[in-house]
């Protein structure tokens, strides 16, 4: 039962380690929790302090989690049920709480894209290039969520209508940071969001570097796409290598801060990276994807703002808008703002794919964005 997974996941100061060893000789957290004391010592490594912690019994924290998971709608991945990717790492999480939809993983090519949150515009630029390109060409984005590289990245994915996982240093209703909250409901319908930890769990620095793991345990291949030389996205590239995974790096100045650990790794043997295709080329036999689409960036890529006529003309060529805007564009009113899930049913077209062109339209300065993830639409048409 899944409380018993909850209840060995969060028992304080349980080592990973340790749950891991016990499920390795008992099958599941149930048999864990009814076992015997002189059953657990036989548990191969085991620690007499850490086997201790095993007496607290009380179920009562684990059925609270549950609750909250069922009003949040938050559901949970155990160890059991992981996939072979991320569960062969050496630390696999014991349990992971997620929104959204399990992808077959291993039959996916992800690419966790990561690098520092005091970015440059350069970096910036790339990150948001090498996602949407990325996504383009068939691969999965993989990131932290943070602000800078890793929230860029994922604008990119998303814009292209790709797919995007995420993974968080908190309870997946905490928002964090506060700016990438929206970003978080964006990855969930396009794909999944992980956390390692429950609801209610505010972010933590020792979080995040535990997190990385996950991060490159989920991918094949980690890019940095702008690391000074102290950095997490270093870390979660120095864990990717222990990990048996592909490292890229996308060069920059040599006298630029932000670029000095990009630089090393790529001294170091990592794969230089200019554009999306020079990751996926390395795996174009082993998965379905398109190069052709990884090259082709939309001329709007950069998330410039710009001026925005208050009368639109879908009749004129030189509005270049796909038809999911459009319709999304149509169905929207000028005045009374719509929710997301209305609007996914009044136009007919997947939640991941109107996510993604609300964001453009958003940018773009067509749509206003209101509380609740209410839209309404800034321009009037004409045809």
């Amino acid at each position: 039962m899944l409380k018993y997974w909850v209840w060995l996941s969060e028992l304080k100061g349980l080592r990973n380690q340790t749950k891991l060893a016990l499920l390795r000789r008992f099958g599941d957290p149930e048999s864990i929790f009814y076992a015997d004391p002189d059953e657990l010592m036989l548990t191969e490594g085991a620690d007499p302090g850490q086997l201790k912690l095993l007496e607290n019994h009380d179920l009562a924290p684990a059925d609270k989690i549950l609750a909250d998971c069922q009003r949040l709608d938050i559901q949970l991945l155990t160890f059991s049920d992981a996939a072979g990717r991320l569960k062969n790492i050496y630390d696999p999480p014991a349990l992971l709480y997620y929104k959204g939809k399990l992808p077959l993983l291993d039959d996916l090519l992800s690419v966790a894209v990561v690098g520092t949150r005091d970015c440059t515009p350069y970096g910036v630029a790339c990150a948001e290039k090498l996602g949407f390109g990325l996504a383009s060409g068939g691969a999965v984005v993989v990131s932290g969520l943070a602000k800078g590289i890793d929230a860029a990245a994922t604008r990119g994915a998303l814009r292209a209508g790709g797919v995007t996982i995420g993974v968080a240093g908190n309870g997946l209703d905490v928002h964090y940071p506060y700016e990438s909250r929206y970003l978080y409901e964006d990855v969930a319908a396009s794909c999944v969001l992980f956390s390692e930890y429950p609801p209610g769990t505010e972010p933590a620095p020792g979080h995040f570097p535990v997190r990385n793991r996950i991060l490159s345990g989920l991918s094949l291949a980690a890019l940095v796409v702008e690391a000074p030389e102290r950095s997490g996205a270093l870390i979660t590239a120095m864990t990717a290598l222990e990990q048996g995974r592909d490292v890229f790096a996308v060069p920059g100045p040599i006298d630029a801060p932000t670029s000095v650990g990009c630089n090393r790794l790529i001294r170091d043997g990592a794969g230089l990276v200019t554009d999306a295709s020079d990751i996926l080329r390395e795996y174009e036999g082993r998965f379905t994807l398109d190069l052709k689409e990884a090259r082709e960036e939309p001329e709007t890529l950069g998330y410039q703002a710009r001026a925005v006529p208050p009368t639109l003309d879908l009749a004129k060529s030189e509005v270049e808008l796909t038809d999911d805007q459009i319709a999304i564009l149509k169905a929207l009113s000028d005045t009374e703002p719509m929710q997301v899930d209305d609007l996914t049913e009044l136009v007919d077209i997947p939640t991941r794919r109107v996510l993604s062109a609300l964001t453009v339209l958003e940018i773009d300065q067509y749509v206003v964005q209101h509380a609740g993830k209410h839209y309404t639409r800034a321009v009037t048409l004409t045809e």
